[in-house]
């Protein structure tokens, strides 16, 4: 089995979630919007199942994996609310013009997030499309949290190693973005690291590397291209109904798919009777 100590990696990154969000979260928890609630529940379970799916498919406990593989299909549409209702909360606060750190960096983390939602939803895709091949599986699995990982080390690099994001020397109401930035720079380097190990089976890596230099380039200059905060505003308008509605059909619509795609080919019955 590929990636022998994969639920140490997924823990370490449950870790960096619960320091980056010491603050903003954790601490003042009673006090925070139910969305956020979701979004950190729903991410930290799919990164126990995670870790669940690769100790027991490593201790040849097959019959569980399966179970826990077809748990993460019932999950993965959650995974994807939580990500709009996060979204949600930056319009609204967006359209009510609550300070200019949101008039200038809501849009940012509006694109952010539409680009992590267009990584789950494929790598979640390629994950069971390659289920039948043990090690792209295992790669299209377990490349979620990098993308998941910007976001809590770019709150760890704000409150303890500041040192780290002033290398791009943004002016204050910037530098959220250079911390992105910064962050998504150590998701990519680390998704290419994966692929130069293993590039017979690494379009995983290749495929998140991607998205994380995506996500740093366009979060970094949407703040300064009008059109980004137009189209926010615009999003902003939709009910929330549609949107919740949107997101949980595109996660569940990921998985049928996915699953139809890796289905054994069926063969004609001549053909298998001979």
């Amino acid at each position: 089995m590929p990636y022998r100590h994969a639920h140490y990696y997924v823990g370490f990154v449950l870790l960096v979630i619960a320091v980056g969000f010491w603050a903003s979260y954790w601490s003042p928890i009673a006090t925070v919007p139910a969305a956020f609630h979701f979004h950190a529940m729903s991410a930290m379970v799919w990164l126990s199942l995670l870790i669940v799916q690769s100790v027991s498919i490593h201790r040849r406990n097959n019959a569980f994996h399966k179970q826990a593989g077809l748990a993460s299909l019932a999950l993965f549409p959650f995974l994807i609310l939580g990500l709009v209702m996060i979204a949600d909360v930056a319009a609204r606060r967006y359209l009510a013009a609550e300070s200019a750190f949101v008039l200038h960096n809501s849009p940012s983390f509006g694109i952010g997030v539409a680009i992590a939602i267009g990584a789950y939803l494929t790598l979640f895709y390629q994950a069971l499309k390659n289920r039948r091949n043990v090690k792209l599986h295992a790669g299209y699995m377990l490349a979620p949290p990098i993308i998941l990982f910007e976001s809590p080390f770019s709150r760890v690099m704000g409150e303890y190693f500041p040192w780290m994001v002033n290398v791009i020397g943004s002016p204050e109401i910037h530098s959220v973005q250079d911390s992105i930035a910064v962050s998504d720079g150590f998701s990519f380097a680390f998704a290419m690291m994966l692929y130069f190990m293993n590039r017979k089976h690494g379009a995983p890596w290749l495929v998140t590397a991607f998205f994380v230099a995506l996500q740093a380039v366009v979060m970094w200059f949407a703040p300064y291209v009008a059109f980004m905060g137009t189209l926010f505003g615009a999003y902003a308008h939709i009910p929330f109904a549609v949107t919740a509605s949107a997101g949980i059909g595109a996660g569940i619509l990921s998985g049928w798919l996915g699953w139809r795609a890796g289905a054994p080919v069926k063969r004609p019955v001549a053909e298998a009777l001979a």
